[in-house]
């Protein structure tokens, strides 16, 4: 058993269907009723671990599996001298089944769950631990009757002190999307997923609700998505990336001690209007950072007048994008920061000749109004010409004609994929757990991150060094080259405590480049 973050690899993401297949095959390779007993003493143990001095528990068990991992749990602390309350919700365990043998085997130890109507009453004023083992993987609807209180049980427990842990997925959220299936869910300290990893504690409300999450495989190696992994075990719908996909860039794309401003290739960031030079200045700035060799802002009423505090970002008269002689193609272009609708014509013209292109903000807005700007955006792919998408969920919503932020958060990595078939794109859909979508490529989700990522600029300065990364590679592939940069974003934000400004946040990233000196 082991803390999930930070990854040391990429591991595979299950939702329900697929973590029941894997279950399945494990099942065949135990006796009848060993994997749950080894899941029941796998949550023990981290409990045991999590309070030390702990003498007090409280369980909530369902009527499934997940119900009878927690009477195995419990069982195992009655027997090392903890007190445990069990409260058992809902229907009966269905006759034969692991949760039945679980009920069984606790009170022929001489456990008493209460049942029915008690079971939600008298909550004890303290406990040392909270157990939710309510639901798992299983719900796929708003938590409702005895469930739904049960839930506001467990907070009020939360609320007066106790920790929560949760088993596999906090009760109430969605295993595969990670979105709260209604107002009634647990909000975790601790989550031990079993077996597989869910996608849903990586993306949307997981990792909030999730708390600090933990996994065990229960021996069964099914978070290991190397090729010699056993056929079912590589049956996830999901990578889940981290700081390991900085390093795989850096090793790739390292300098060599030749190496002049020439090779490493031009950017030219197309946005700024007059009220939002900022927005393209913090996107500039970000790629010259990571390394492009020169990098240049096409600004919409071009002052002229000289960058702050960044002498070496060059101007680019917006109208060089209608010369193509004077070699703007082989730049990467990044387009939208700050730009408002005067961009609109340079944009066209970049989508029709530009090599390789991020769209960010006002040019995905710009996109999404115009069926011309969509065509045009299409047929890059057919011509060999790369395109990376960074919304965030109002965008997405917006391209995909949708209403509002919430449709695309209800299903994050459903509307990933989506926009990147219909756009033959990188998508990079921001946001807790940002999903990373592209035709034919596996479905990523990135761990990095926090909070303090949640500041005006920081979606410009992740598109701005996501071009300054690819000016430097042109040959890297698009989705590997966006896993990098979401992960190198969100790592440069971790361990700050509150709101990380975006200028700020462009320094912490600088110092990543130190790191792998």
């Amino acid at each position: 058993m082991l803390p999930v973050l930070p990854l040391s690899r990429d591991v595979l993401l299950h939702d329900a269907a697929s973590s029941r297949r894997v279950e399945a095959a494990a099942l065949a390779r135990h006796p009848a009723h060993g994997l749950i007993e080894r899941a029941g003493w796998a949550v023990a143990r981290l409990a045991l671990a999590l309070v030390p001095h702990g003498r007090t528990a409280i369980v909530f068990a369902g009527p499934g599996n997940n119900g009878g991992d927690g009477l195995i749990a419990a069982r195992h602390l009655a027997a090392r001298g903890w007190s445990v309350d069990i409260r058992l919700v809902g229907p009966a365990a269905k006759a034969g089944s692991d949760a039945a043998h679980a009920l069984h085997a606790a009170r022929h130890e001489g456990l008493h769950p209460q049942l029915g109507a008690a079971a939600l009453a008298d909550l004890p004023a303290s406990t040392d631990l909270v157990l939710d083992a309510l639901l798992g993987i299983g719900a796929s609807r708003a938590p409702a009757g005895d469930i739904a209180d049960a839930i506001r049980a467990i907070e009020t427990m939360r609320m007066r002190g106790a920790p929560v842990l949760a088993v596999d997925v906090p009760s109430g959220l969605d295993a595969r999307t990670g979105q709260a299936l209604g107002d009634a869910v647990v909000r975790a300290d601790h989550t031990l997923s079993l077996l597989t990893l869910k996608s849903g504690l990586f993306t949307g409300e997981g990792r909030a609700l999730g708390g600090r999450l933990w996994f065990d495989d229960l021996g069964e190696a099914t978070g290991d998505p190397g090729d010699d992994a056993p056929g079912e075990d590589r049956d996830g719908i999901a990578r889940l990336i981290g700081r390991e996909r900085i390093l795989r860039w850096q090793r790739a794309f390292a300098r060599s001690a030749a190496s002049h401003k020439g090779r490493h290739g031009d950017v030219v960031v197309l946005g700024g209007a007059p009220s939002m030079r900022g927005a393209a200045w913090l996107a500039a700035t970000a790629a010259l950072t990571a390394g492009a060799g020169r990098v240049y802002a096409a600004l919409p009423d071009d002052d002229g007048h000289p960058w702050p505090a960044r002498p070496e970002l060059m101007h680019w008269d917006v109208e060089r994008w209608s010369a193509p002689a004077l070699g703007w193609r082989d730049a990467v272009a990044v387009c939208g920061c700050g730009g408002g609708t005067a961009i609109a014509p340079a944009l066209s013209t970049v989508l029709h000749g530009s090599a390789r292109v991020v769209l960010d903000a006002d040019a995905l807005n710009l996109v999404a109004a115009d069926e011309a700007l969509q065509d045009a955006l299409r047929r890059r792919a057919a011509q060999g010409h790369p395109t990376i998408l960074t919304p965030h969920p109002l965008e997405a919503a917006r391209l995909l004609g949708l209403q509002a932020a919430a449709d695309i958060q209800a299903d994050r990595l459903g509307a990933a994929v989506a926009l990147a078939a219909r756009f033959a794109a990188t998508v990079v859909l921001k946001g807790s757990g940002s999903v990373i979508a592209s035709p034919g490529q596996p479905l990523a989700i990135n761990s990095t991150g926090s909070s303090a990522l949640a500041t005006a600029g920081s979606g410009d300065v992740l598109a701005g060094w996501t071009g300054g990364l690819w000016a430097q590679s042109p040959g890297a592939d698009p989705h590997d080259l966006a896993c990098a940069a979401v992960a190198w974003h969100g790592a440069a934000a971790e361990g700050h405590a509150g709101p990380l400004l975006a200028a700020d946040l462009i320094e912490a990233m600088a110092a990543l480049h130190a790191a792998a000196a």
